[in-house]
């Protein structure tokens, strides 16, 4: 018995160490050498800007799209970061059905999504076209979320959008079905509805290819964690999850799957991270599934709506503390790319207030005034932080990595330039988070134990030590993981109040530079336009030392650019 518990406690703590080797170590002063000349990869796709381009869900002119942002934010990131990515918008049948009865509108209407999908293509960019909301007098119910009663017509009224954007038109758009079909906040039905509509429009997708002899790319579940289905789940059962099931219908009924897309709202930026109980993360257990039911070509997988969530529909974090978030959209894209994700889309480009729905979150990178008679809102330090990973050259360095549990860099350069993105995000939640990501290493009644101390909230007043973990009956490895996530969250308590050293070291160069350093941080506020806080000249350089000091939920961006000699 003894030998048991002793074999136990030892498997705990190396299972525990051997996640992220890097992950608890954790200094007050960070070295970061980087030499220019050393290897360098193609910048990754997934660390590029890419947006949802929703907003306020309502708009005084009804031939705007509802879901859409309004046309001053959309415009701002086109002039200020372009298309070139991976966009997202969101086409609404019900609200298009809704003006059949004014067809100048409706027209209008149309014309306007297509007037975004043009902007996208034009600039070279993909443009992900959500399809969802079910016409009145089409649902089984009247209700914009019902699932379809007659899956023909549906077909056919897909079909004719399908046809003018991919076959006419010849736009590169790929088509989403539905959003969140887990939800009853965004479908009406259940996991064989929503398999129902998508074998309907996909059906209706080959149609298309085989008359037009083009590829139109169809995917799907956009569901609202990768593990969920219209049951509850959790991540101790992924076989049960809507994009198994997904995968499993399409290989049935020999249905395109082109990409597979969900949604990851969290305060985690290592979420990608978790592992299951087959221990592989996300992105490999589920290219294992289209492995299995002999899927060829591997679908990109695409977190299609993430942004820094602690649960609230208005967040200090994303408002008059958005330098929060702002740090957080570094740290996760960095860590989705090291999971496996291949695209990403942020969501969303402006806050939802005064719609009908009563839908209130301040989730975009624009905020607004919704009383104000005209146009009234701008950009927050948020939209920066993208503005900065648009900034990255075309080559990311594979070396250096910073192995620390907040800080971390992105280092680039382009043809005359080095970019380097520094950030520092503490996890709120990280030693909630890390638990999460590690249930894999739990049995059925430890896992069971750890639910009933979740909903009893002695979970949260253990990891804050208010609890104490010795006055409860727990495995070793129990013990063993509350440890480690009490040690988590004295560390960000603690790094929360103090800024990190960063002594940054760079070789290699040759000639005459300019520096200039860009920053985000609790100064940064919502007016603060995309300057540099300081600019400096590099004369004779062969290379370049500084002190950065990174401030709590801060970014920072030094680009050095090469004088023409």
């Amino acid at each position: 018995m003894a030998n048991n518990k002793i074999k136990s406690l030892v498997f705990a703590f190396c299972a525990l160490l051997l996640l992220r080797p890097w992950a608890f170590a954790q200094t007050n002063d960070i070295d970061f050498t980087l030499d220019v000349n050393s290897q360098t990869i193609a910048t990754p796709e997934i660390l590029r800007p890419n947006v949802d381009l929703s907003g306020r869900g309502w708009h005084k002119n009804n031939s705007w799209p509802h879901s859409l942002a309004a046309p001053e934010a959309v415009n701002a990131w086109e002039q200020d970061i372009g298309f070139s990515g991976l966009f997202r918008l969101q086409l609404n049948l019900w609200e298009i059905n809704e003006l059949a009865k004014d067809p100048a509108a409706q027209e209008k209407l149309l014309a306007n999504y297509e007037q975004v999908i043009q902007k996208i293509n034009q600039s070279g960019g993909v443009i992900i076209l959500n399809i969802f909301g079910t016409p009145a007098g089409m649902g089984k119910v009247l209700d914009s979320k019902s699932p379809p009663i007659d899956l023909m017509a549906f077909k056919e009224e897909v079909k004719k959008y399908i046809r003018n954007f991919s076959c006419l038109k010849k736009y590169n758009i790929w088509y989403e079905v539905w959003s969140a079909p887990d939800n009853d906040d965004f479908f009406l039905g259940g996991k064989q509805e929503y398999l129902g509509i998508y074998r309907a429009v996909s059906e209706g997708v080959m149609e298309l290819e085989k008359e037009y002899k083009i590829h139109i790319p169809v995917g799907g579940p956009s569901s609202s964690w990768w593990f969920q289905n219209s049951r509850p789940n959790t991540i101790a059962t992924p076989e049960k999850s809507l994009i198994y099931d997904l995968i499993r219908y399409c290989y049935h009924y020999r249905l395109p799957l082109d990409f597979i897309s969900w949604h990851a709202y969290s305060t985690d930026p290592q979420a990608e991270a978790e592992l299951t109980r087959y221990r592989k993360n996300v992105a490999g257990l589920v290219r294992d599934w289209l492995s299995y039911f002999k899927f060829k070509k591997m679908p990109p997988l695409i977190i299609d709506e993430w942004n820094y969530d602690s649960g609230e529909n208005i967040s200090a974090g994303r408002a008059g503390a958005a330098n929060i978030c702002a740090s957080f959209i570094p740290s996760r894209a960095k860590n989705m790319y090291r999971a496996g994700i291949n695209r990403q889309v942020y969501f969303c480009l402006e806050d939802f207030q005064g719609n009908k729905e009563q839908v209130n979150r301040n989730l975009g990178l624009f905020w607004l005034d919704a009383q104000a008679a005209e146009y009234k809102g701008g950009s927050k330090p948020s939209y920066l932080s993208l503005r900065m990973l648009n900034a990255m050259g075309k080559d990311m360095f594979i070396i250096p990595e910073i192995k620390d549990q907040f800080v971390g860099a992105i280092a680039t350069k382009s043809k005359d330039s080095i970019i380097l993105i520094f950030y520092n995000y503490i996890d709120p939640n990280i030693g909630k988070n890390f638990i999460s990501r590690n249930i894999w290493h739990l049995n059925d009644a430890e896992r069971r134990i750890l639910l009933s101390l979740v909903k009893s909230e002695e979970l949260d007043k253990i990891i804050s030590r208010q609890l104490a973990a010795s006055s409860l009956r727990l495995t070793l490895k129990l013990r063993a993981m509350f440890k480690k996530a009490q040690e988590l969250n004295s560390q960000a308590e603690l790094a929360k109040n103090n800024p990190r050293r960063v002594s940054l070291k760079i070789g290699g160069l040759s000639g005459n530079y300019t520096c200039e350093k860009y920053v985000i941080d609790a100064a940064t506020n919502k007016a603060v336009d995309f300057k540099p806080r300081e600019e400096k000249e590099i004369l004779q350089a062969t290379g370049y030392s500084d002190s950065l000091q990174l401030a709590p939920y801060s970014v920072q961006m030094i680009v050095l650019k090469k004088k023409p000699d």
